[in-house]
Parts: C-alpha cells; structure tokens; sequence
C-alpha cells in the first residue's frame, strides 16, 4: 500500500529537522583523573566536582575516602574509586571487622548518599622498593578482607577491590630490554601471582601506574623522545612487535608479567599516568603539553598497545597541584596538577583527544587572600647576620621547589630566592603579618614581586579548617630542609 501523502510530509520534516540539529560532539576517551588532597589550602570539593563536570570528566581516583571530599561527588555523575591508605593496612589485614566498618562507613553510606563507587583501592604502591618490604605481608590479608566485607555487604559484583601498584613491581633484565622479557620482580614473584589470580578470580581490574617521565628522570642516558608519542625515536623491536614510546613498552612488560603469572587475559587500568610542570629540568610546561597531546590523541583512536590493541581505561594523574607532598622522589612531585593551586589550567589540552585547542574549564569562585607580598628587606641591618637559617626554615615549611636547578625559577637572583622563600612562607601562613618578620630581614609590599617567568604566589582563602598553624621562628630547631645554596 502506498503511504500516505501526510505521513510522508511528516518524515520528510522530521528528516530536514534532523539535518538542521547539530551534530552531537564526539565521545570523550575514557580518561579519569587522580584527585589528590596534599595541599594547605584546598579548594571547595563541590566546585572541583563542578568543574570535572565542565570538562566532562567521569571518574576520579581518590587516595583515601575523606567524607569532605567524598560527599562533593553524590548526585554527580562522576564515578569514584575511594582508598583506604597505606597506614590503614595494618588493622584491614590483623581484623576482618576493621574492613567491616570500613566498608560500612565509606561505601554502603556513600552509595546511600548518591556517590557512584565503582572501585575501592586498598594500598598504593604498597610494594614499592622505597619501603623496604614494610608492606609485603599485610596487603594481601587487606585486599582479602576487603574483598569479603565487600560481598558480605552485597556489593562484590558491583564494586571492584583492586591494589594500585608501581611500574616497579615487574621489569626486564638489563641484557634483555624488551617486554617480552618481563615478569615481576623476584622477591614478590609468589606474592603478584597471588594477587592477581586472587583478582582474576573476583574479576577485578590489575592497576598500574605508569610514569615515563620517570624513565626519563632516572636514567640520563634515556632518549627523550622515546617519553612521547610523535615517533620521533628510534623503534624498538620485540617478537614482531614495534615499539615507539616507553608507555607501550612499559604496559607490554606487564601483560607479557601477567601471561607468566598464569593471567594473561587479565583487564589492566593505568592507574596514574601524567608529566610534572616544575621541579625539574625535564619537568615544564612545553613537555606536559607535549606529553598530553599525545596521549590524548592515543587514547581517542583506541589504538591500545602492540600486544593489547583497543580501548583503555587511565586515570591522570594529577588534577591540582598539591605543595604538600614527599619531595623525597624529587622536587617535581609537587607540580603534576593539570591545574596550578588555585584552580586554572596550565595549558591547552583536549581531553577528548580529538585534537583541538581550547583550555579546560577552570574551577569557579576560587577567593585570594590580598594582594600583597612578603620580600626580603635590603635596608635591615646585619641583614647576613641570621639570614641562612631563615630561608632554611622558610622553605622547611613551604614549598620551595620552583627555586631548584632547572625549575621555573631557578633563574632568580640572590635576593630573589630569599624573597621568594620568604613569600612563599608568608602565603602558606595565610599572610600572618607574624610570618613576614624573620627577625626584621623581610617586609610587606604591595607591588607584584613575580619576577620574569617565575610567579610568586598570593595564596587563595582556604575553605576547611585545616589551614596550616603559624609556627613561631625558632633558630635552634634543627632544619628539616636545606634550601639550595644561596649564599
């Protein structure tokens, strides 16, 4: 039967109507990123939350599961993956009932409130080489009661336990370079199979944090272009596969780790993967956006690695800067943030990694504390005299980092690195008028004291009560940090 004249006007417009709307934008890559906390003035959660809204961010990784932070996330959208930390271990693994009342308190509360819990971490990077073993016998016990307080509570199938591990759990001989020489680490090689058969077997995810900024750090030999993904470098080939960049080889050395440890199927999620922006000669502004590029654009074709083709699942690392942190790995450590403390981006970067310029969304309503700046005071007298140990105590209790050898303000004059250590201590002190004396060698002023490409910071009005305390200048204390050599 032929249609009839009204329907097909009908679909005629229908269809001119769909030609006119405009074309839905293309599908984001399944990026996450990790959502540190280790700062003295952290930003509001709910307008973190509402600005990884704004960039279209689904899923963050938490490194504990603090209800200030936790509670932004309900009603959001965006998924979590929550953590009990490393000094948690201990009562998870000796007491099953601790991870009853863990599970308890921070997830079935959670999901009851609106957040969208997907994962839970126990540990991270408890198996580094840096502890010295202290984790070794008590992660696993975690995991497993952590896992069993989860079933019991109902939640087994639909939240995932997993142990975020370092890249140095698994390697390949020096001799033998390639990833298909790899396996895990021989003094935890009984330890990983365990683990991650324990895995396989409630479906969890293995979760690895790659860093080729590392490779690059640690080894000055390394080629540096081999920590991107322009093919500018020299290939590296291993049984028919082709190598380009240290994130592929890296990855490939865990797969071919897991096929040995009797997994070879095993899902994989990059944990944290990103490029620090200061602290290092390595680490800037040029190379981060370099490094995202093309990470980004990777991660949008869905190209995986030569040994695991398709779709992946990352979390970068990190969101904001946090001036808290262990510099004990280096002076970076401090500087992964894609945006600076108070909220803006760094740099241009399409998350959707489909290639386009525009900067990210920064956070909204973020409030400064005055304009003013603490400076070193030229017309004190014996201004010499106490001069060392107060730029020592200074950056022994702020963050100092950007003044070290190939930081972005490392260029600085003499007096320059004073007042920026003096500053930086005045800002972290919440611009105490008592934290800009240092015995009558520094001042107060009101003109910008940014000097060239180095910033130096007014400090944003911290929204919790945990604002570092002022902590009085004591000349005898014995110095926890030495500043470079300034004078």
């Amino acid at each position: 039967m032929a249609p009839r004249p009204a329907a097909v006007a009908l679909a005629v417009a229908l269809l001119l109507l769909l030609l006119l709307l405009p074309a839905p934008a293309a599908a984001a890559a399944a990026v996450g990123v990790n959502w540190g906390t280790m700062m003295s003035h952290p930003i509001l959660p709910s307008a973190v939350v509402e600005m990884l809204r704004a960039n279209g961010v689904d899923r963050v990784k938490l490194f504990d599961a603090d209800p200030w932070t936790v509670a932004a996330l309900a009603g959001s959208g965006v998924q979590a993956m929550l953590a009990a930390p490393n000094d948690q271990l201990e009562s998870l693994a000796r007491d099953p009932r601790r991870a009853r009342d863990w599970v308890r308190h921070n997830v079935t509360a959670n999901l009851k409130a609106g957040v969208d819990v997907r994962y839970v971490a126990v540990g991270n990077e408890p198996f580094l080489k840096s502890y010295n073993g202290s984790f070794i016998n008590i992660t696993f016990p975690a995991l497993k009661n952590m896992q069993k307080a989860l079933n019991e509570a109902g939640f087994g199938q639909r939240i995932k336990v997993v142990v975020p591990l370092n890249a140095d759990i698994y390697s390949s001989p020096e001799n033998t370079p390639v990833p298909s020489a790899g396996s895990f680490r021989k003094d935890i090689n009984d330890l990983m199979v365990d683990i991650v058969n324990f895995l396989h077997v409630n479906d969890a995810p293995f979760v690895v944090n790659i860093y080729p900024f590392l490779s690059l750090y640690q080894n000055p030999n390394f080629p540096l272009n081999f920590s991107f993904f322009d093919g500018a470098t020299k290939p590296v080939y291993d049984q028919g596969m082709v190598y380009t960049n240290v994130f592929d080889a890296n990855f490939d050395t865990l797969v071919w780790s897991l096929r040995k440890a009797g997994v070879p199927d095993m899902r994989i999620i990059v944990g944290e993967v990103g490029w620090p922006t200061d602290g290092d000669k390595n680490a800037n502004v040029k190379y981060a956006q370099r490094f995202y590029s093309g990470f980004l654009k990777k991660m949008a074709k869905n190209v995986g690695t030569p040994l695991r083709p398709g779709h992946m699942e990352v979390y970068l690392f990190a969101l904001i800067d946090e001036n808290q942190k262990s510099v004990l790995p280096g002076r970076f450590e401090r500087h992964w943030g894609l945006f600076t403390y108070d909220g803006n981006p760094k740099f241009s970067m399409d998350l959707s990694g489909n290639g386009k310029v525009n900067y990210l969304a920064e956070v909204k309503g973020v409030q400064y504390l005055p304009s003013q700046w603490c400076v070193f005071n030229k017309d004190a007298k014996d201004k010499y005299k106490d001069l060392p140990a107060s730029v020592n105590y200074a950056c022994s209790n702020a963050d100092c980092t950007p003044l070290g050898y190939g930081s972005s303000c490392n260029g600085l004059s003499h007096d320059g690195n004073i007042s920026y250590a003096f500053n930086i201590y005045f800002q972290t002190m919440d611009q105490d008028v008592r934290a800009c004396s240092f015995g009558g060698l520094a001042k107060i002023t009101t003109t910008n004291a940014s000097q060239g490409g180095c910033l130096f910071p007014v400090q944003i009005l911290s929204v919790s009560g945990r604002v570092v305390p002022l902590i009085f200048l004591h000349l005898s204390l014995v110095l926890l940090v030495s500043v470079f050599t300034l004078l």
